[in-house]
C-alpha cells in the first residue's frame, strides 16, 4: 500500500518537474545585443557649481579626508536624497536593489525628472528583480533625452517573471544589492536603505529601522566611479533594449501630489531642524579618511573573484577585534565559516554582540531559519544574541526614525570593533550577500559615531529587543522589558504557529546557499 502511494506520488513529481521544464523551455527568451548600447563616465567636478563652492573649500583645508552624516533617521533619509537631487547641477548617478512607486518613491523620481528638465544629467541604474509592474514608469522616464535607465539582469520573461527562473536561474538567482544617490560627484548616500514608504517613515505599515551614510569628498568620487564600474558591466541594460516603448508612450506624471497626508509629510520634512542645518551649512560633520568596498559587478554572472569580494574585505577586519564587536544585520546566517570566527573571538574573552530580527519581525521566515539553527552554538561559545521586537520604537538623533507604525523590522547593516572602526553598508551577515548578490559600503575609523551607534544599540536594550539565551539542558529563553516588568518566553515570541511551522519546514531544506 505504501510503496503504491509512493509510486503515485513520484509520478506525480516527475509530471510536474516535466511541466514546468517545459514552460521554461517555451518562455525564454534571450538577452539581447548589448554590445551597440551608448558608453558615458563621471564627469569631472564643475568648481563653479552651487554645490562645489560649498564643499569644495571644506575638502581643501582637510585633502584626503571624506565629511561623513549618520542618516539613522527615516525622515532626514528621504530629505537627504531630496536635497542632492535639488541641487545637483551637472549629474546625478543613482544605483539602487529596490525603487518601489509609491508615495515616497514617485516623489524622489519626480526630483530625478525635475533635475532633468534643468539640465542635468542623470543615470538611474536598478536591479530589475524588483521593478515589477514598473515598465510603463521607467519608460516615460528613460523617453526624456537626460535620462538613461539601465536594469541590472533583467528579466526577459516581464508578463510572469517566476517563468524566468525555470531556465534561467543562475544568472536571476544573482542581484545588484547595492545602493548609491550621487550628486556631480561632490556628495553621495549609501548605506541599507532601498527606495520606498517603509524606508522612510512614511505611511502606518511595517517600517524598516534602517542606517545611510551621506559621504562628501573623495569618498563620493570613489562611489561614482564605482558606479561607472556597475553601469558599464555585462549585466547592465539600457531600459529600451529590455522594456517595450509604445509610440504613444505617456508623458512622466510631474504634477504634485495633492494627496493631504503627502502635503502633511512634506511640510513636516520642511520645518524640520535636518533641514535648517542644511540650508545653513552648520551639520555636525565627522571628517575622517573613507575607504569603499565594493563587489566587482561581474559578480552578477559568476566571473569574479573571492578575493575581490566585500566579505574579503571585512572579514580580516572583524577577525583582528581586540575588545568587542557589535554586528547589526537583519538577516544574519553566519555559516559554518561565520560561526568559527564569532566563536573564536568569543573563546579568545572578546565580547561579541549581535542584533537581528525575531522571527515575529522578520520579514523572510527562510533566512531566519537559516540563523536559527546557529542560535545554540553560538550561545554556547559566548556570543550574546538579541532579536528585535515587532513592535520596537527606534530612537534617533530627533523624532524617532519609526512613526505611525504597526510594526518595525530590522533593515540596517553595520558592525563596530573595538569602539572604533565601522561598516556601514548593504551588506548582510548571509550566504546570499557574501556569494550571490554583489553589495557595497563604507569602511572608516570615528570614534564619535562608533560610541553614538554601539550606545544606541545597547541603550534600551531590553526594551526593542528580545535578549536570547540558553539553559543548562540546552532549551531556548527570551528575555524583555515591558512597562517596568521582566517577560519571558519558551518559543519564538509574539508570533505564530504557522511561522514557526514555516521556520521548521525551512530547516529542512538544502537552501542555506540561498539564503
Amino acid at each position: 500500500m505504501l510503496i503504491s502511494l509512493f509510486k503515485k506520488l513520484l509520478i506525480v513529481i516527475l509530471a510536474l518537474l516535466a511541466i514546468l521544464i517545459i514552460l521554461g523551455v517555451l518562455s525564454h527568451k534571450s538577452l539581447p545585443d548589448n554590445t551597440q548600447r551608448t558608453t558615458s563616465t563621471f564627469l569631472p567636478v564643475d568648481p563653479n557649481s552651487p554645490l562645489a563652492q560649498k564643499i569644495l573649500p571644506a575638502m581643501d583645508q582637510r585633502p584626503g579626508l571624506s565629511a561623513l552624516y549618520l542618516l539613522d533617521d527615516s525622515h532626514e533619509a528621504f530629505l537627504a536624497r531630496l536635497t542632492l537631487a535639488a541641487s545637483a547641477q551637472n549629474t546625478l548617478d543613482v544605483q539602487y536593489y529596490i525603487w518601489h512607486d509609491d508615495t515616497t518613491g514617485h516623489l524622489l523620481m519626480q526630483s530625478l525628472y525635475q533635475a532633468a528638465e534643468r539640465g542635468v544629467r542623470v543615470r538611474l541604474l536598478l536591479d530589475d528583480n524588483n521593478t515589477d509592474g514598473m515598465d510603463e514608469l521607467l519608460a516615460s522616464v528613460n523617453a526624456h533625452p537626460n535620462i538613461e535607465v539601465r536594469l541590472f539582469n533583467p528579466f526577459m520573461q516581464r508578463t510572469m517573471r517566476p517563468l524566468g527562473y525555470l531556465s534561467d536561474f543562475f544568472r536571476l538567482n544573482r542581484r545588484m544589492h547595492n545602493k548609491s544617490f550621487t550628486a556631480d560627484g561632490l556628495a553621495t548616500i549609501t548605506g541599507g536603505r532601498n527606495v520606498g514608504d517603509e524606508y522612510f517613515g512614511f505611511g502606518s505599515g511595517v517600517m524598516f529601522a534602517d542606517l545611510d551614510m551621506v559621504a562628501i569628498g573623495p569618498a563620493a568620487k570613489d562611489v561614482v566611479q564605482d558606479f561607472d564600474r556597475y553601469w558599464a558591466s555585462n549585466s547592465a541594460y539600457p531600459a529600451e533594449n529590455i522594456i517595450s516603448q509604445s509610440q504613444n508612450q505617456p508623458p512622466f506624471d510631474t504634477t504634485p501630489d495633492s494627496d493631504p497626508n503627502t502635503q502633511q509629510f512634506l511640510q513636516e520634512l520642511k520645518n524640520s531642524a535636518f533641514v535648517t542645518q542644511l540650508r545653513e551649512g552648520t551639520l555636525p560633520l565627522i571628517w575622517t579618511k573613507v575607504q569603499l568596498i565594493s563587489d566587482d559587478p561581474a559578480k552578477g554572472l559568476q566571473k569574479s573573484k573571492e578575493a575581490d569580494s566585500v566579505l574579503a574585505h571585512i572579514a580580516p577586519i572583524m577577525q583582528h577585534t581586540q575588545h568587542e564587536l557589535l554586528v547589526i544585520s537583519p538577516y544574519f546566517v553566519p555559516t559554518k565559516l561565520g560561526k568559527n570566527l564569532f566563536t573564536q573571538l568569543a573563546n579568545d574573552n572578546k565580547r561579541v554582540a549581535v542584533l537581528t530580527n525575531s522571527l515575529a519581525a522578520t520579514d523572510v521566515i527562510p533566512v531566519h531559519a537559516g540563523y536559527a539553527k546557529y542560535r545554540k552554538p553560538l550561545l554556547a561559545s559566548g556570543v550574546e544574541l538579541f532579536e528585535l521586537k515587532p513592535m520596537a520604537t527606534v530612537t534617533t538623533k530627533n523624532h524617532g526614525g519609526i512613526i505611525k507604525s504597526s510594526g518595525a523590522s530590522l533593515h540596517a547593516k553595520t558592525f563596530i570593533v573595538d569602539n572604533k572602526t565601522l561598516f556601514v553598508g548593504s551588506f548582510n551577515m548571509d550566504p546570499r550577500s557574501a556569494s550571490l548578490n554583489t553589495e557595497m559600503g563604507f569602511l572608516f575609523d570615528s570614534k564619535q559615531m562608533a560610541n553614538y551607534l554601539a550606545e544606541n544599540m545597547k541603550k534600551n536594550q531590553m526594551q526593542y529587543s528580545y535578549a536570547v539565551t540558553q539553559n543548562p539542558n540546552g532549551k531556548l529563553h527570551w528575555q524583555t522589558e515591558e512597562d517596568g516588568k521582566i517577560l519571558e518566553f519558551d518559543d519564538e515570541p509574539h508570533s505564530s504557529l504557522f511561522s514557526r511551522f514555516g521556520v521548521w519546514v525551512c530547516s529542512l531544506l538544502p537552501i542555506e546557499w540561498l539564503l
